[in-house]
């Protein structure tokens, strides 16, 4: 091997360890966020990718889907497809007001061992009680709360659907989150279990990473209340997250992780 070769080996080795690891971002984004007239639609993307909005990991599953309307009542999405990179539907806002579009699953995960094999459950965290056999040993249990967003309106904005459910990880906005625009600050609350979720980090990713050198993120704590402000460096599309991990699982023994990720439009001034 020659010296020069060598030498682009040791590069291309050192350039590989910098690239920081990618990870899957779950995310759901609505053709338009603010509408009007009396016939509007909305079409939804919804995908796991590295880079925010590009399909290219998997289609986002939609068995856990739902849309509340203006008036707190379930709507129900349409022309709803799964594709090998995003799963499609269509939601209709027949009512003026804010719409809240989310996929919230409950799963869980275990390890275990029995006959002194190691064992692997993963499922509904409604099932464990039964899935796992009764003479298993050394049984590790996590419970995975997990909440995507995004909201949409028609017409004149309305808050029946900001409010939280008292489940997981979830946001309040104190800043309407159809009512965003670059420049200006915007402020929001984390609650978990419906109640105040403080010291809890949330990343804050504005669209179009694959189009960029960096990810231009920002991390913000909350604070006591669980509220945290962003001010948002231009219009387009962003993506906020954040998780929390506790013992205060509905499963006996478990461990919790709860997640929450919202997709919100930013206007230009």
């Amino acid at each position: 091997m020659t010296k020069h070769l060598k030498l682009a080996l040791i590069a291309a080795s050192v350039s590989l360890l910098a690239i920081p690891a990618q990870a899957h971002r779950a995310w759901l984004l609505p053709s338009a966020t603010v509408l009007s007239g009396t016939d509007a639609w909305v079409t939804v993307d919804a995908a796991v990718s590295n880079d925010l909005f590009y399909f290219e990991h998997r289609a986002l599953q939609l068995d856990d889907l739902s849309i509340v309307g203006p008036d707190g009542k379930a709507v129900q999405a349409e022309n709803t497809s799964k594709g090998r990179f995003r799963s499609t539907f269509d939601v209709k806002l027949a009512e003026p007001g804010t719409y809240k579009v989310m996929v919230v699953n409950r799963g869980a995960f275990a390890n275990y061992k029995l006959d002194g094999q190691n064992k692997r459950w993963r499922g509904k965290a409604d099932e464990i009680a039964t899935a796992i056999p009764a003479n298993a040993t050394d049984v590790k249990i996590s419970e995975i709360q997990g909440r995507i967003e995004s909201f949409v309106t028609s017409g004149k904005p309305s808050t029946e659907t900001l409010k939280a459910t008292g489940a997981g990880l979830e946001m309040v906005p104190v800043t309407h989150p159809n009512n965003l625009v670059a420049g200006e600050k915007a402020t929001f609350r984390l609650v978990l279990d419906g109640k105040p979720a403080s010291g809890v980090d949330v990343e804050v990713v504005p669209g179009g990473i694959r189009y960029r050198d960096k990810l231009d993120d920002t991390k913000v704590t909350t604070d006591e209340s669980g509220a945290f402000s962003v001010t948002w460096p231009g219009p387009g599309y962003y993506w906020m997250s954040a998780s929390v991990r506790d013992d205060k699982s509905s499963i006996k023994n478990a461990q919790r992780r709860s997640s929450y990720a919202v997709t919100v439009e930013v206007l230009p001034q």
